[in-house]
C-alpha cells in the first residue's frame, strides 16, 4: 500500500492534499454547532447532484411532455417519487443551511480581513445557487413554475433601452415556451452545477489558505509550538470530521422526516398550483416565488415604481458583496462588539424573516407599508454599519480562544 501511494504521489499530490486540507489543517478548537452548516451545505449539494442526475434520466424538457414526465417519475419510475422529493426538499434544505451559514459569518465577522475573498466566493456561490434554483423551478412546468418565471423574467423589461430585448433573449421567445424550458434545463443540469462546484472549490481553497475563523474571532496562528502547530488548533481530521458526522445524523433525521411525511411542507416547498399543468390562459389567484426568494420579492413589491423596485431588489443582494468593507469594527466576533452591532443584527434578522413571510402573502396596503419599513431596516443594517461599528465601544478581545 505504501509503494502504491508513493507511485500516486509521484504523479498526483494525493497525500499533500489530504494533509493540507484535512489531517494537518489546524482549525480552532472552539467551534460550536453553527459550524455544522458549511459541511451540511456540501452534503446537500451532493444530494442535489446525485438525485438530479437520476431525475434527468426520466425527465423530458419540452412544453408538451415536461409535466407528464414529472408525473411519470412520481407514479411509474421505481423509487422515482423519493428521488423527486429528495431533490425538491433538498432545494429548500440547501437554502436553509446556506442562510444559517451566512448568519454565522455575520455573527462572528468571518468576512473581515483576511477572509474577504472567502466571503466573496461564498456570495458568488449564493448568487449561482439562486440562479440554479430559479432555472430548476420552471422545469416541472406547473402553474406556479410558469407564472413565477413569467413575473421574474418580465422584471428585466424594466431596464431602460435594453430591457425588452434582454427579456426576449432570456426567454428565447416572445413568451415563455418550450424554448425557455429547454434552455433553462441546459443551464440547470450542466452550466450552473459546474459553476457552483468550481466556486465551492475556490471557497474552500481560500478558506484553508487564511484559516478558519472562530466564535472569538481570534487568529490561532499567532501562538504556535516548537513544531509550528497552533496552540489553539486541532487537526480537522479526525476531530471535526467525526464531529460533523453528529451534525449530519441529526440533519438527516429532520430531512428524512420532511421527505417521508410532509414533503410539500404545507405548500411552501411544493406549491399547490404546481400540481396543475402550466396554462398560459389561466393566471393563478396569487403569484409568488418559492419561499427562499420571497424576502427579495417583498423588497421588489415594497417599491411602487417597477424600475426602482428591480434596483432595490438587486441592491439587496449586491450590498452583501461589499460587507467586508462596510464593517469598521476593530473586533470580529459579536461577543466583543458593542450593543449597537447586536441590536442592528437582531433587527436585520427579524426584518429579513418578516420580508420572507410578506413575500408569500398577497399584498395589501398594510402589508406593503410593513414591507417598506422592513426594507428600510434591511438596508440600514449595511449602510449605517461604517458608522455604528466605528462609534460603539467594544470589549477587549482575549489573546487566545476561550473555549
Amino acid at each position: 500500500m505504501s509503494k502504491f501511494m508513493d507511485w500516486i504521489d509521484a504523479r498526483f499530490p494525493a497525500t499533500k492534499m489530504w494533509e493540507d486540507h484535512l489531517s494537518k489543517y489546524y482549525a480552532p478548537k472552539n467551534f460550536n454547532f453553527l459550524y455544522f452548516f458549511g459541511s451540511l451545505a456540501l452534503l446537500v449539494l451532493v444530494n442535489q447532484i446525485v438525485t438530479g442526475v437520476w431525475l434527468t434520466m426520466s425527465f423530458t424538457p419540452s412544453a408538451e411532455e415536461a409535466f407528464a414526465s414529472v408525473e411519470y417519475i412520481m407514479r411509474d419510475v421505481e423509487y422515482g417519487w423519493i428521488l423527486r422529493y429528495l431533490h425538491s426538499t433538498g432545494a429548500s434544505a440547501f437554502f436553509i443551511v446556506v442562510y444559517l451559514h451566512m448568519f454565522r459569518g455575520l455573527l462572528y465577522g468571518s468576512y473581515q480581513k483576511p477572509r474577504e475573498l472567502v466571503w466573496l466566493f461564498g456570495m458568488l456561490i449564493y448568487l449561482a445557487l439562486m440562479a440554479e434554483a430559479f432555472m430548476g423551478y420552471l422545469l416541472p412546468w406547473g402553474q406556479m413554475s410558469y407564472w413565477g418565471a413569467q413575473v421574474i423574467i418580465s422584471l428585466f423589461g424594466a431596464i431602460p433601452v435594453i430591457g425588452d430585448d434582454l427579456t426576449q433573449w432570456i426567454r428565447g421567445d416572445y413568451l415563455i415556451s418550450g424554448i425557455t424550458l429547454n434552455r433553462f434545463f441546459a443551464l440547470h443540469v450542466v452550466a450552473l452545477p459546474i459553476v457552483i462546484l468550481g466556486l465551492v472549490v475556490l471557497h474552500i481553497l481560500a478558506l484553508h489558505e487564511v484559516g478558519s475563523n472562530n466564535p472569538d474571532g481570534v487568529d490561532i496562528k499567532k501562538y504556535k509550538d516548537e513544531n509550528g502547530v497552533p496552540l489553539d488548533g486541532i487537526p480537522f481530521h479526525p476531530y471535526y470530521t467525526v464531529k460533523d458526522i453528529v451534525g449530519v445524523v441529526v440533519f438527516l433525521f429532520v430531512f428524512c422526516a420532511v421527505v417521508f411525511f410532509f414533503p410539500e411542507m404545507g405548500g411552501y416547498f411544493l406549491e399547490k398550483p404546481n400540481f396543475e399543468q402550466a396554462n398560459a390562459f389561466k393566471t393563478p389567484e396569487h403569484i409568488a416565488p418559492v419561499w427562499y426568494f420571497t424576502p427579495f420579492y417583498a423588497i421588489l413589491r415594497a417599491v411602487p415604481d417597477k424600475l426602482f423596485g428591480v434596483i432595490a431588489m438587486g441592491a439587496a443582494i449586491a450590498v452583501l458583496f461589499v460587507l467586508p468593507w462596510l464593517d469598521r469594527s476593530p473586533v470580529r466576533s459579536m461577543r466583543y462588539k458593542g450593543w449597537l452591532s447586536k441590536i442592528f443584527l437582531l433587527v436585520f434578522c427579524v426584518a429579513f424573516i418578516i420580508l420572507g413571510v410578506l413575500g408569500v402573502l398577497a399584498p395589501t396596503p398594510g402589508r406593503t407599508l410593513l414591507s417598506q419599513v422592513c426594507t428600510v431596516l434591511y438596508f440600514a443594517y449595511f449602510l449605517l454599519m461604517p458608522f455604528y461599528t466605528r462609534l460603539e465601544k467594544t470589549k477587549p478581545v482575549p489573546e487566545r480562544v476561550t473555549g
